[in-house]
């Protein structure tokens, strides 16, 4: 019996995320309190995006959901807080951002907030808003022929992971003499308990409720699972002993987790503890 057991969503890509009980399954990535996964990303002064591949310390950019603004904390600053209603349409500043070699229509939040994040990351910087009247869509080489909705998430709205993959990737890296590792740094959606090592990668669908959501695509991992998201400072690479999960049909890319697309339904309120339909491609 499969078991939702984490849900987590990320306010403002590659910052820290929260930690929910219960949330709401869309089509375009989780939402909580009407915001969305990745509805806000961190762009330098030519608009291109920012992660902890090259600045770690945005792991210690800490959002929290209040009841009308998006409150931000980071060491040695100030709190920060965003509104979360959408600005005027007809008054709010634009900018375009670039997401690898997409480039995107965007808001552009104020000078308050792009001084504070430039002084918390250590670069010139600013911070976008997603704007609800752009689509941007997943690729639909793994997908099936469906072009998903998402957000500013790297590629596809939703990353699914399981504790027994957890699990066997630290039993490697104890029999390598290294730390273990939480599943923050893999910082995945959801995660599930209850099924074996790895079976994510070959789940034909996650069933949540009246929600179907359909793994596509093995996620190849980056330098970020290095970063201790609760320091910011880059350890040993556990890619060095994960060497085993290199997929051949992605030119040899380690990878960790699934990433996933809605498939039929969405909307759906979902609940840590609650029992996931999982089935098998084969």
């Amino acid at each position: 019996m499969a078991i939702l057991s984490e849900i987590t969503f990320y306010p403002i890509k590659s910052c820290a995320g929260i930690a929910l009980r219960e949330a709401v399954l869309t089509a375009s990535g989780l939402m909580s309190e009407q915001v969305y996964d990745r509805e806000w990303m961190v762009v330098d002064a030519e608009g291109r995006f920012l992660t902890q591949r090259e600045h770690p310390r945005m792991a210690l950019i800490v959002p929290t959901i209040k009841a009308t603004t998006l409150e931000l904390r980071a060491p040695g600053m100030l709190r920060l807080e965003i509104e979360l209603g959408l600005p005027h349409p007809q008054l709010a500043p634009m900018l375009e951002v670039q997401l690898w070699d997409e480039q995107v229509r965007a808001y552009d939040c104020d000078e308050v907030t792009a001084a504070w994040f430039s002084n918390a990351i250590g670069v010139p910087c600013r911070l976008a808003r997603f704007h609800p009247d752009v689509v941007r869509t997943t690729g639909t080489k793994w997908t099936g022929g469906i072009a998903a909705p998402t957000l500013f998430s790297d590629g596809y709205p939703l990353l699914v992971a399981s504790v027994a993959s957890l699990d066997d990737v630290n039993e490697k890296l104890h029999a390598a003499g290294r730390a273990p590792l939480p599943m923050n740094r893999f910082r995945p959606n959801l995660v599930l308990d209850g099924i074996g090592a790895f079976e994510e990668d070959y789940a034909d669908e996650l069933q949540f409720g009246a929600t179907t959501l359909k793994p596509v695509k093995p996620c190849p991992r980056c330098p970020i699972p290095s970063v201790d998201q609760a320091t910011g400072v880059p350890g040993p690479d556990p890619l060095d002993v994960m060497h085993y999960r290199a997929k051949p049909g992605l030119d040899g890319a380690i990878c960790f987790g699934m990433n996933a697309i809605v498939t039929n339904g969405g909307d759906e309120p979902i609940v840590v503890g609650q029992e996931v339909g999982f089935e098998l491609a084969f």
